[in-house]
């Protein structure tokens, strides 16, 4: 069992990357695009890098979610079927991401991130107020909380920002409050994937629980302003979150071929 592969000013570093990490996801969610970065230059192997990234992301989403659910915004008996999709279903995500490639998934992914942005950046009215909800009860979970709880178990980026999508397009919730009910699903699915991380040993503990002291910071602090900046705080942090994700994860996927491409154009 790993505690501290890295020195003490290293270790600082990723605290305050995770202050920062956990206070955009809180609000945006892609939080994770910036601390698994931070942690494999800091130098830890890519297994120990998203064992690691999830015990620190339990820290922010457990912050995010314990506001919520203290403000009265979140009602956690109102949860329980959705919560426990989401459990299952972020375990069996991560228990299949060990057998297949998800290679293909890394190539789709930018798509589907990057149509999250242009949904919120071209319907404006979208979340500003509670709707009719189109899915509730059963179905909605096992869309929301199964679905996108296999997908954070199986990969990860972005999930929170697809169980916020879930809320407000299905259940009809403003985007304040499918924020918050967004961030509890997450926490759920963190915890799920962090029970495989730490079966498979791979957690760097030392490192990862600075990170999530660091995490519970960042997500207080963007869980306060959730409430009192609302739709006007979220949306356009949204766009920008996606626009940002999407250019990384079509780097990971494409980097080579774009560089290339560049070369050939400039010289």
């Amino acid at each position: 069992m790993e505690w501290f592969i890295v020195g003490p000013a290293v270790l600082a570093g990723l605290f305050a990357v995770a202050i920062v990490a956990g206070f955009i996801d809180s609000i945006a969610g892609g939080g994770g695009l910036i601390t698994i970065p931070a942690l494999l230059s800091a130098g830890l192997s890519p297994a120990q890098s998203l064992a690691t990234n999830k015990l620190q992301a339990v820290g922010g989403s457990f912050s995010a979610s314990l506001y919520f659910v203290r403000s009265g915004v979140v009602n956690l008996a109102t949860q329980k079927r959705n919560i426990l999709l989401t459990l299952i279903g972020s375990v069996s995500g991560a228990l299949l991401v060990q057998r297949v490639d998800s290679a293909i998934l890394r190539q789709i992914l930018p798509l589907l991130v990057m149509g999250i942005g242009f949904y919120f950046l071209l319907m404006p009215r979208i979340g500003s107020e509670d709707r009719q909800h189109r899915l509730s009860g059963l179905p909605f979970a096992l869309v929301a909380g199964g679905c996108v709880g296999f997908y954070d178990g199986f990969f990860g980026p972005g999930a929170g920002s697809f169980y916020a999508l879930a809320f407000v397009t299905l259940a009809g919730f403003n985007l304040a409050k499918a924020t918050a009910h967004a961030k509890v699903l997450n926490f759920t699915s963190n915890v799920g994937g962090l029970l495989l991380f730490m079966l498979g040993g791979k957690v760097v503990w030392g490192v990862g629980l600075v990170m999530l002291i660091g995490q519970a910071i960042g997500a207080r602090l963007g869980a306060s302003m959730v409430l009192s900046k609302g739709q006007s705080l979220i949306r356009p942090l949204v766009v920008v979150v996606s626009a940002l994700m999407s250019a990384k994860l079509l780097y990971d996927s494409h980097g080579g071929v774009v560089a290339i491409f560049l070369h050939r154009l400039f010289n």
